[in-house]
């Protein structure tokens, strides 16, 4: 099997850019794009001697298959794939937006979240090493290719992790039935992360306590909660909506 895949989308490309350059392969790039990120991408290609196609935007439209591509694609070679956190968040040029996963492990509901963070612009999906499914080619073929546009951080130590992101001024927001606060009633601005608990079991002690707030999403019907998948792309709306950022 071909371990090239294509990912698109500016902050997936520059990512890749600057954490694993070795593993891009070519760069394809709209042609009517004269705009400072498409300068920036540019120079970065070239700074890395790749090779950068200018085509039109029908072209990269049959690439990503209709998926959102906004003007850039890349093809990478997924077997070098090595992310870290600190990466992510350097490459940044809008407020984060990152969705953490506390230990799910259904491959059907970890591909479903990394279509939802890929579809509501979530700039990384962290979870823990242990605990949890991992990237599989379940979790791949779920994720329909969002489990390589939307960088997939494992980590050693989650709550380590949350507090590092805190450090790097980011609120964290926790979901859970019992949290005072209702979705809705919170604003969400700046830099945010969405933390959501395991199947069955939510968020474990020491990611509750790491959290700068929790929130509930309201139910009105007989049901007592969500899949994760579900709430992961309730709560990313929201903050997008709130935003008001459709870039």
């Amino acid at each position: 099997m071909s371990s090239i895949r294509l990912i698109f989308g500016f902050h997936a490309v520059i990512s890749r850019l600057r954490q694993n350059p070795d593993s891009v392969k070519e760069i394809f790039l709209d042609s009517a794009r004269h705009d400072q990120r498409a300068r920036d991408l540019t120079k970065m290609a070239e700074s890395q001697g790749l090779r950068l196609i200018l085509c039109d935007s029908t072209r990269l439209a049959s690439m990503a298959g209709g998926a959102r591509h906004q003007g850039v694609a890349a093809n990478i070679d997924a077997n070098r794939s090595h992310v870290d956190i600190e990466d992510v968040l350097d490459t940044l040029t809008e407020s984060a937006l990152i969705l953490v996963l506390d230990g799910v492990q259904d491959p059907h509901n970890l591909g479903a979240c990394l279509r939802v963070a890929d579809a509501f612009g979530a700039h990384a999906v962290v979870a823990p090493k242990d605990r949890a499914v991992g990237l599989n080619a379940t979790v791949h073929k779920v994720a329909s290719g969002a489990a390589d546009n939307v960088p997939y951080i494992a980590v050693t130590n989650l709550a380590r992790t949350l507090r590092e992101l805190k450090d790097r001024g980011i609120w964290i927001i926790g979901t859970a039935a019992d949290a005072d606060s209702k979705l809705g009633s919170v604003k969400l601005e700046g830099p945010i992360a969405w933390v959501m608990g395991a199947e069955g079991e939510g968020m474990r002690r020491l990611t509750r306590e790491a959290c700068d707030q929790k929130v509930s999403i309201p139910m009105m019907g007989s049901i007592e909660s969500l899949n994760v998948s579900v709430s992961a792309g309730i709560c990313l709306f929201e903050t997008r909506r709130q935003r008001g950022v459709a870039e």
